[in-house]
């Protein structure tokens, strides 16, 4: 069997040395944009020239990310950086956005594509698909047991990658939109804020309660490779070089005791991640998923030993000293801290410069400005953890002086518009609710179509006896398929949707690349989903190839790139949600059992509910997204599909006349929010146009 890959993260030249030193086979990192770690350091051109060429010397291999999705305007600085990846000649790169493969494989073959795990790919039928399309690796969504990656590898030829080790998302792979609605810095876009890490409260506590343990599967690593995976990735481009180090060695002697004393090999490895100073550790999903073994409210999302709390202040500016009392670890010069608010409104990790004990035996450290009494510390690294690695960027980088270049980038291909689309999606009104009980509410206002979440509950109403029936046929009905899909749900959808296509059922918005397979050969009429993400038109264009017939236009768009994207001619193939209340986030496991509460509140007042089910859970809104009032300016533009969407909390007849009035009338809605709508997403990029003014103009 083929040797399996220990992938490590490099965020920057010392945690590329450290990898490498302590015996990685392969890094990835990123470059300046494009890629879904924006706030690290990253790599100049040059640098990462001079890696590849030493990487390539040493047998080791390199993958880039290029794992965001990108906007229209920005396509001709993707495909100049695809054009530069292509000359200097990675092992890979690691791709979410379908506009990006689609923009690689047509022109540049020559790269070898990865589906990045934000691509959130968790079924051999999505593993599948991406095979046709060119991929030779999928990172797996995290949120799978070690029994479904095991089924993936049966049904699937594609290499296999899989995180073991590193901070995880509460919300499942690529589907987060938290931060992206508290400013528009959003997760597919590299500028995560890390929303699950913050203090909420709810009506009597208040605690972390989406901030998970770190993921760490050292233990498991024999099982992940007699199950075939390919690739053991370890996360961290945020993390320092010692922490990479300390990651690699401990992963490396399991992977090379394999062979022989596989306990011992544990053991020791274990014994080195002693040192990794991160987070209480979880194994996640691969012992059974339950939250309570990856949650705790208690635990403030930060990483390091903590030091306890700042007592006292003294001095000022640059000689500020905090005095905190410690416990086993005392920290001294040249040992890195992190200081936590207490209120939770910063974080901040800094190099002690000085000690002091007082008389008591506590502790005077230095502590930068901005922190006072009260706010709590933590060890997140010592000096004697240093070690001095080999550089594997070259000190003289005269020789490599390749940059992307400026040229244009060749518009997609299409193939050609539907014929009969109107008679397909008529125009007008389309309503999403989450259950078939809605359906008797939105008949009061009766919308064209209704479109209903696939869920259990849902399929078994509409294929039970037709004396239950529900108040619309099955034509005017669109099943709306839930943007996560692992492996273990692919024999009940196999079994369910060709009953339903059977009984009339022939329209669904598939909202996962795992889906499509189910309708192949079949008259179903296939929606993309907001979750595939077609932000320009690369995107537009593969998703077309595969046969949809319309798309949604994601809830994080804006209308100036809503209208750069789509052609006039093309408008009449797209559906735009104008009422939403946003699932910020998408869990799988049920928190029904772990959290009693259902409404909480952040440090800024916002308000948010939980919603929990067999099916999973996700976090909305108290504000809906609405642009309501904006649909005679859209119908003006050509656009004549809209998507009014009450799916998420519960439907009250009150509220569907409330927002139907404001519909009919054209008037706003009260105690709303724009989202991305008006702003677009946050950028720190200095180009004319491109720069987000504000990040709290939410209701403009």
């Amino acid at each position: 069997m083929k040797k399996a890959e220990l992938l490590a993260p490099a965020g920057s030249p010392e945690a590329l040395d450290a990898a490498v030193g302590e015996g990685a086979d392969a890094v990835y990192l990123g470059l300046k944009n494009f890629n879904a770690r924006m706030r690290t350091s990253n790599f100049a051109y040059s640098q990462f020239e001079g890696a590849v060429r030493n990487l390539h010397r040493q047998n080791r291999k390199i993958y880039v990310t290029v794992n965001t999705v990108f906007e229209q305007r920005e396509a001709d600085r993707l495909y100049q950086l695809l054009k530069y990846l292509s000359s200097v000649g990675p092992d890979g790169i690691i791709v979410q956005d379908l506009g990006t493969a689609k923009m690689a494989r047509d022109n540049f073959p020559g790269l070898k594509l990865h589906a990045s795990t934000q691509m959130n790919i968790a079924s051999a039928r999505g593993t599948n698909l991406l095979s046709k399309y060119g991929f030779s690796r999928v990172v797996l969504a995290r949120e799978l047991t070690l029994e479904e990656i095991r089924d993936i590898r049966e049904k699937t030829n594609m290499e296999l990658e899989v995180f073991v080790h590193g901070a995880l998302c509460v919300s499942s792979s690529g589907l987060c939109l938290f931060s992206s609605y508290l400013g528009g810095k959003s997760a597919n876009r590299g500028m995560c804020t890390q929303a699950c890490r913050r203090l909420y409260n709810d009506q009597e506590n208040r605690g972390y309660y989406f901030s998970p343990s770190d993921l760490q599967l050292l233990e498991l690593i024999p099982s992940l490779v007699d199950a075939g995976v390919t690739s053991f990735k370890i996360e961290g481009r945020m993390k320092s070089a010692e922490y990479v180090g300390t990651v690699v060695s401990a992963y490396r002697r399991v992977l090379d005791g394999l062979d022989g004393d596989r306990e011992a090999a544990i053991s020791e490895g274990l014994k080195v991640l002693q040192n990794d100073f991160a987070r209480s550790k979880t194994l996640f999903y691969f012992n059974g998923g339950s939250p309570e073994n990856w949650l705790n409210a208690s635990q403030d999302g930060g990483t390091g030993i903590p030091l306890g709390n700042i007592l006292k202040v003294k001095g000022r500016e640059a000689r500020r000293r905090g005095l905190i009392s410690w416990g086993s670890w005392m920290p001294g010069p040249g040992d890195s801290v992190r200081f936590h608010r207490a209120d939770d409104t910063e974080r901040k990790s800094h190099k002690i410069t000085e000690t002091e004990r007082d008389g008591s035996g506590n502790l005077w450290i230095s502590i930068p400005e901005g922190f006072d009494i009260g706010d709590s510390v933590y060890l997140i690294q010592t000096k004697a953890m240093g070690k001095r690695y080999a550089p594997v960027v070259p000190r003289d980088l005269s020789a490599f002086r390749r940059m992307p270049g400026r040229d244009k980038a060749p518009l997609p291909v299409f193939p050609p518009a539907p014929k009969k689309s109107s008679e397909l999606f008529p125009e007008g009104m389309y309503v999403g609710v989450s259950t078939a009980d809605d359906l008797f509410i939105v008949q009061s206002q009766r919308p064209i179509r209704v479109m209903l979440e696939y869920t259990r509950r849902n399929v078994s109403v509409l294929l039970a006896d037709p004396k239950q029936p529900v108040p619309f046929s099955p034509g005017e009905i669109i099943l709306v398929l839930d943007p996560y899909f692992p492996q273990s749900m692919d024999h009940v959808l196999a079994e369910e949707i060709p009953r339903l296509l059977e009984a009339g059922y022939r329209q669904y918005v598939v909202n996962n690349l795992g889906h499509f397979s189910y309708f192949r050969n079949t008259d179903a009429k296939l929606i993309a989903g907001p979750y595939l993400y077609v932000f320009n038109r690369w995107a537009q264009s593969f998703i077309s190839d595969l046969g949809t017939d319309a798309i949604v236009s994601p809830l994080e768009n804006n209308r100036q790139n809503l209208e750069k994207t789509i052609l006039r001619e093309r408008r009449r193939d797209v559906f735009i949600p104008v009422f939403a209340y946003p699932a910020l986030f998408r869990i799988r496991s049920s928190l029904g059992n772990v959290y009693d509460f259902r409404n909480f509140t952040d440090s800024r007042n916002e308000n948010f509910t939980l919603i929990t089910g067999d099916e999973g859970s996700r976090i909305i809104p108290e504000k809906p997204f609405s642009i309501v009032d904006k649909i005679p300016f859209l119908k003006e533009a050509g656009f004549s599909r809209f998507i009014v969407d009450f799916s998420g909390p519960r439907l009250r007849k009150k509220d569907y006349k409330d927002v139907m009035d404001a519909v009919k009338n054209g008037t706003p809605l009260p105690n709303i929010t724009r989202f991305n709508w008006k702003d677009g997403f946050f950028s720190n990029s200095e180009s004319p146009g491109e720069n987000r003014q504000s990040g709290n103009n939410r209701g403009g």
